[in-house]
């Protein structure tokens, strides 16, 4: 008995110590030095001092504070829209298609991931252009005259971001609804219930922790994002990862980048724990 204890003690060192390490060595030290960083900035004579006037810059400068806003928003907005558009896609592959087609279908979700953001983000805009495929299509059969101003607005943004992260919000779903046991839905439809009511207090309760956790992935990717808001944007679509991008390395302000950078964590970290006590969820439970 105390060998085999000895033999379990060994494997969970093995495997645990791995993960600490990467954690302490990827996560932890250089997130130390960040936070100590952005408190810090360069005196007359070219050494670092304690202050903290990189996190006054941001709320005196009307610009950096109005992006942080407008990324917090149209994060929560994509978001939103993850949910309404994969909610569907997952139910229909779980309860509805067979799993031949369930599987060939998931295929084609798995697709845009190959080729990487980058190549995605080009394709919208060659969709999205002045002349490109959707103005030439709509030109083509005389629904408009002129092309449409689709491309470097919020709106061409906000579907880059949308198509690239609702794989992310359709995976976690899928996995919860997997495990709903037909007989539930059955037997609310022999006691007469509407569909409406088998909607919302069978399928939405029991999918909950599944969306809360598509929802937590889809929000931190799309607020971190930054090709997307760059490339899709343009100048007018101001995101606050380009914000600290530029202060990293356009203007190599790394002290007030690091602040901004930890302002952008705060705010997301905010926004995911007031997402959970709204939800009624627990993180713990989220993540199993």
């Amino acid at each position: 008995m105390k060998l085999n204890n000895n033999n379990h003690n060994l494997t969970f060192y093995l495997l645990i110590v791995p993960v600490l390490t990467w954690l302490l060595f990827m996560i932890v030290i250089p997130h130390a030095e960040l936070l100590i960083s952005s408190f810090q900035i360069e005196d007359d004579m070219g050494g670092m001092v304690f202050s903290m006037n990189n996190y006054i810059e941001f709320f005196t400068q009307k610009i950096y504070w109005l992006t942080f806003v407008k990324t917090a928003t149209y994060s929560i907005v994509v978001t939103l829209l993850a949910f309404i558009v994969a909610f569907p896609v997952a139910f229909y592959l779980t309860k509805v298609a067979s799993k031949r087609s369930a599987s060939f279908l998931m295929l084609l979700l798995l697709i845009p991931l190959w080729v990487g953001e980058l190549v995605t983000v080009y394709g919208w805009m060659v969709l999205l252009g002045d002349h490109g495929v959707i103005n030439h299509l709509l030109m083509t059969i005389g629904v408009i005259n002129t092309p449409l101003n689709l491309l470097y607005t919020d709106f061409s943004m906000v579907v880059g971001l949308l198509y690239m992260s609702v794989l992310f919000m359709v995976i976690p779903i899928m996995s919860t609804l997997e495990t709903l046991d037909d007989s539930l839905i059955e037997a609310a439809c022999d006691l007469g219930a509407t569909k409406w009511a088998i909607f919302t207090r069978i399928i939405i309760p029991y999918s909950m922790p599944g969306i809360v956790t598509g929802s937590i992935i889809v929000f931190m990717l799309v607020i971190g994002d930054y090709l997307a808001p760059n490339l899709l944007g343009g100048k007018s679509s101001l995101w606050f990862t380009e914000q600290i991008y530029n202060n990293f390395l356009t203007t190599f302000n790394w002290n007030e980048g690091a602040a901004f950078g930890f302002l952008l964590l705060m705010l997301s970290s905010g926004i995911i724990w007031i997402a959970l006590k709204l939800s009624g969820q627990k993180l713990e439970k989220v993540g199993s």
